[in-house]
């Protein structure tokens, strides 16, 4: 396997690099003005097109730990994975329906802001603080590493201070351009990144028809992957026996069959997709039905992101079964494996691929992490006359500490990421908050009588039942009962599967939070106005809602 970049990929890779900069500069001339407004800045209002909203949404969603971890569980369980992407997709119809109009007729910009408007100002400042140490120290950092960990090993593995440093910098030169920027910008990271992914999914295809006889023929090397390996081709794993191997057991601890779908599943994407500022402020800038459209099309996207960060995964492993890969050490590895095996030129695309969802990633976070602070502690806190250039400013300098800050806690990997893995990390650390969070938002939403006291609650609750159920549970109430059933781990103790872990808590979460709000007002004085023309869609929008809903299912039906 090389690692020596040809001259070729330097001028590929150069050549993307060189139209992002000078594409990103040009929107910024164009779209700047003389008073720079914090709204405009942050979250680009009215400017950002529907198509730009869906490309800007995948990439800041696919990143390092998409392509390195998302393709090293294809390795390991194969096309199972696979749940969390067209999940993603029915999810996003679910936001673009009901959860943006919510967003829109309320003038939400910021979830702080959600939590103050619905609720009170202590749990907005409590979740304001909570998010920026979370988007800060998980989600940037990770990020950050594994993305550098995963060029630097295609670069010969010494250069990962230096990749770290200039991932960074170009995430910052685009983040300080605002939100009009980052969402131009996008649309030409996701189509490097899906032009890149596909061509690398394709050398992957006909790397394994050309071992298996059948020449290079990317159609014949898919059908050679299910009929060598044709246990990484069910989306629904069956419940572990006793005659099952620790290795099957470890596969079913990270996707539980039919269970994860129970609760899981729908905690995991709907909380990232309809509660994440990282995520919504893409389309709370825009009118109703644009961000709706963008929604959308983000979700038609999702359907095909498996080809592109899962079958280099399944590929790589039947290469390796076959002696193909010797030096694959793990799973992680897979998506680098078969980097080394591409072609000159085509090896540059895809590290261009992998560089555009990276710097897309980096770049959404930290405008993320500036929106929060600026809007909703720095000028309710810290400075309430700030002028609306002192907002942006702010905004900027903020974009600029967050990612030193970052760069300091993965220059020697002080937090322990590459130990645990980067995607690993992202779900331990976030998915412990998902279930109270989602639960403070649904019911906010949709159920007027909620009060502040329930919703400070069930955030309290949902992280102590995760922490609970993940880590003490099959200690204290044993391996099987009638929530749950908890299987070895390898390491000499039980686990209980992670999606069960936060399907309990959510459930034991909204019954508290309910119980606490009966004892308050039948209708919160600050529950929202719903008005069932808030939810009408058009008839275009339900011809795309049912595309995409039979295409998954297609697909369901197919690999189930």
């Amino acid at each position: 396997m090389k690692n020596v970049l040809s001259a070729n990929d330097i001028l590929v890779f150069v050549t993307y690099f060189i139209v992002v900069a000078v594409y990103g500069y040009w929107v910024y001339r164009k779209k700047k003005t003389a008073n720079p407004d914090a709204k405009d800045f942050f979250l680009a209002e009215g400017s950002l097109t529907w198509w730009a909203i869906g490309a800007s949404l995948i990439a800041s969603n696919i990143s390092a730990e998409q392509f390195i971890g998302m393709s090293g569980d294809g390795f390991f369980v194969g096309i199972a994975v696979a749940a969390y992407e067209w999940i993603a997709a029915i999810a996003l119809i679910i936001i673009a329906v009901w959860f943006i109009p919510i967003y829109l007729k309320n003038k939400i910009y910021t979830m702080p802001q959600f939590l103050k408007t619905r609720y009170n100002e202590t749990v907005a400042l409590i979740m304001a603080v909570f998010w920026l140490f979370l988007y800060v120290f998980v989600n940037l950092t990770s990020i950050l590493y594994l993305g550098a960990l995963a060029i630097n090993g295609l670069l010969g593995g010494e250069y990962l201070h230096i990749v770290m440093i200039a991932l960074s910098v170009f995430a910052i030169v685009i983040t300080l351009g605002g939100m009009k920027v980052i969402g131009y910008t996008d649309v030409i990271q996701v189509s490097v990144l899906i032009i890149g992914g596909l061509a690398t999914t394709y050398m992957a295809l006909t790397l394994v028809s050309e071992h298996f006889g059948l020449g290079r023929n990317a159609l014949a090397g898919f059908t050679a992957l299910m009929k060598d390996a044709p246990d990484h081709f069910h989306m629904i794993l069956d419940k572990p026996d006793a005659t099952s191997s620790q290795e099957y057991i470890n596969k079913y601890l990270v996707l539980p069959g039919v269970l994860m779908y129970a609760a899981g599943q729908w905690i995991v994407n709907l909380n990232y997709w309809g509660c994440n500022q990282y995520i919504t402020q893409r389309a709370l800038g825009a009118n109703l039905q644009t961000a709706r459209n963008g929604i959308l099309f983000a979700g038609l996207l999702k359907i095909m992101m498996p080809i592109i960060v899962m079958l280099p995964g399944i590929a790589a492993y039947v290469l390796h079964k076959n002696g193909q890969l010797p030096g694959l050490e793990n799973k992680d590895g897979a998506y680098a494996a078969i980097l080394g095996f591409l072609p000159s030129g085509l090896k540059g695309l895809s590290i261009a691929a992998l560089t555009a969802a990276i710097v897309a990633s980096l770049a959404g976070k930290a405008n993320s992490i500036s929106t929060i602070f600026t809007l909703d502690i720095y000028q309710k806190y810290m400075n309430r006359t700030a002028s609306q250039k002192q907002l942006v400013w702010t905004g900027r300098w903020v974009v600029i500490v967050a990612m030193l800050l970052a760069i300091g806690f993965t220059w020697n990997d002080l937090l322990g990421i590459g130990g645990a893995g980067g995607f690993t990390f992202i779900q331990k650390y976030t998915g412990y908050i998902s279930p109270g969070v989602f639960a403070m938002f649904l019911l906010g939403m949709f159920w007027k009588r909620t009060t502040g006291a329930a919703a400070v609650a069930g955030i309290i609750t949902g992280f102590t039942l995760c922490v609970f159920f993940n880590q003490f549970a099959p200690a204290v109430l044993g391996h099987e009962n009638f929530l749950y059933t908890a299987y070895p781990n390898g390491s000499g103790g039980y686990e209980i599967p992670f999606l069960i872990c936060m399907g309990l808590a959510f459930m034991f979460t909204m019954i508290v939070m309910v119980l606490i709000s009966m004892a308050g007002p039948r209708v919160n004085p600050k529950a929202f106005v719903l008005d069932k023309a808030m939810f009408r869609i058009s008839q275009a929008t339900t011809v795309l809602i049912v595309i995409t809903l039979l295409l998954i299912s297609a697909l369901y039906i197919r690999f189930w």
